[in-house]
């Protein structure tokens, strides 16, 4: 199959889609086309384990690799969970949580960036490359340790973590600035994650970057979801969770099903819109967004509109304004055409907001329904969901939460729903502490602690080995000069 930009730029393999990262036009790849998964084909796959799934849905997509090297990269990946990769708890009737992290880092991000090392691998070595790949993130906060986690000491290749010094949780921060790997880098800027995102993007388009990069050796490729091969492995847990409910009996091939995602930068529900065109039943894809509610309003009003307040929350994965795969989504509801990508995508860098035209537009979005959570309110799905089903969730996960019984209210919907929980709570150990007791307790570790008493649930092994791993990574930098902190990190380790 063949990859093509959302801005109309030259097609691409899905392996050089994936070394790319991002189109040379500044546009996103997308597939030329979506592969059908049968009723007949999913029934086949109801007694398969994840790893088998993934490799038969990437395979649709992915057709460099041949289906033993996507079944040896996803055996090999998916071995280094606690088990299966995204189990399905039913709660009630009708509800149900997707657990997405049970990797190496406790984030759903785990998923794609346990994969992405070996396709990365894979397409360098189809493509003959003799350069490194260098590897740069901007994250919000799980996204830099899954990354980091994946790509430590892989041969030939170097990354570069940006996260927001202060934008991060207590213990995210501390997972990125222990991370151990002779090619890693981690740099805190003095700015949110949208300053990030848009600096790394602006490197990737920019020529002499590019130019003095192939002089030193490295060719650029991302592990942010702007990556294909990123997001498609993604597109697996859906597919993996309603096949979860029909072998258990909860709903019968081909009925539909809810989904709610917790998302900011738009790849995880995107990921699900994916899968539904792909044939995956699925009725509403339920957007949920904390007191950052630019999604909100864009699937209420057709508005996208970045000129508002940015606020620092307790779901920090969250705290983002310009959803870069928002693009995608364009893509598809414009009729693939990529002048009016285009034509919004300069409005969005001149203007900071563009409006859908709904005379042009040439498929509808139903599917989408938007919410969005205060603070208080994400507080409350915690402490309520503590005492329905003694589970405790992460703040993200109750954005979510919140936003799936505000639609319940709204529409009494009685269809069986698959709520994404994205994270452990300890992860954000003060935070849920103080939604559970209204307490506060700013030592992460002591938290973490007291959480685990209340709770009677054991602190992950990662969150505990931290209190005693030497931080490595220090450097905070001003955001304008990021691109110049790459050259410099990349110069240090040649010299």
């Amino acid at each position: 199959m063949e990859f093509i930009s959302t801005r109309g730029g030259a097609a691409a393999s899905a392996g050089s889609a994936i070394l790319q990262g991002m189109a040379k036009d500044g546009g996103l790849f997308v597939p030329s086309s979506f592969p059908i998964i049968t009723k007949e084909q999913m029934d086949e796959m109801l007694d398969w384990d994840y790893p088998r799934r993934a490799a038969f849905i990437l395979k649709r997509f992915l057709s460099d690799y041949t289906e033993e090297e996507l079944s040896e990269y996803c055996a090999a990946a998916y071995s280094k969970f606690d088990g299966d990769p995204a189990p399905v708890l039913k709660m009630d009737e009708a509800t149900f949580l997707m657990e997405l992290f049970h990797g190496p880092t406790l984030a759903f991000k785990d998923i794609a960036l346990t994969l992405l090392p070996y396709l990365i691998r894979g397409a360098r070595k189809k493509a003959g490359s003799d350069h490194k790949t260098l590897i740069l993130v901007a994250t919000s906060g799980d996204t830099g340790k899954a990354a980091l986690e994946g790509f430590k000491d892989v041969e030939g290749t170097e990354i570069i973590v940006f996260y927001p010094s202060e934008g991060v949780s207590d213990m995210q921060k501390l997972q990125m600035q222990t991370s151990e790997g002779s090619n890693v880098h981690v740099v805190g800027i003095e700015g949110n994650f949208d300053d990030a995102q848009t600096a790394v993007k602006s490197i990737f388009k920019d020529p002499e970057a590019i130019r003095r990069l192939d002089k030193m050796g490295y060719a650029f490729s991302s592990a942010n979801s702007i990556n294909w091969g990123r997001l498609c492995p993604q597109i697996v847990y859906y597919f993996s969770a309603y096949l979860d409910l029909v072998a258990a009996g909860e709903t019968l091939l081909g009925e539909p099903v809810n989904f709610v995602v917790p998302t900011g930068n738009f790849g995880n529900i995107l990921a699900g819109y994916y899968a539904r065109r792909m044939g995956l039943p699925i009725a509403k894809l339920i957007v949920a967004s904390n007191r950052n509610n630019v999604l909100t309003d864009f699937f209420t009003t057709g508005n996208y509109d970045v000129n508002r307040a940015f606020h620092k929350t307790m779901s920090p994965s969250m705290d983002i304004l310009i959803s870069s795969n928002l693009e995608r989504l364009l893509f598809e509801i414009g009729g693939r055409d990529p002048e009016y990508v285009k034509s919004a995508m300069r409005d969005l860098e001149v203007y900071g907001s563009y409006t859908l035209d709904f005379d042009r537009m040439q498929a509808e979005i139903p599917e989408f329904v938007a919410y969005c959570s205060s603070e208080e309110e994400t507080a409350d799905a915690i402490d309520n969901f503590f005492d329905m089903f003694d589970y405790t969730l992460d703040p993200h996960t109750a954005v979510a939460v919140s936003a799936y019984y505000n639609y319940l209210t709204d529409t009494e919907d009685e269809t069986e729903t698959v709520i994404l929980a994205t994270a452990s709570p300890f992860k954000f150990s003060s935070d849920v502490l103080r939604s559970l007791t209204r307490k506060e307790e700013k030592d992460p570790f002591r938290a973490a602690k007291k959480l685990a008493s209340y709770t009677m649930e054991e602190i992950p092994e990662q969150i505990a080995a931290l209190e005693s791993l030497p931080v490595r990574h220090k450097l905070v930098i001003p955001k304008g000069v990021i691109k110049e902190t790459v050259f410099d990190l990349l110069s240090s380790d040649k010299g």
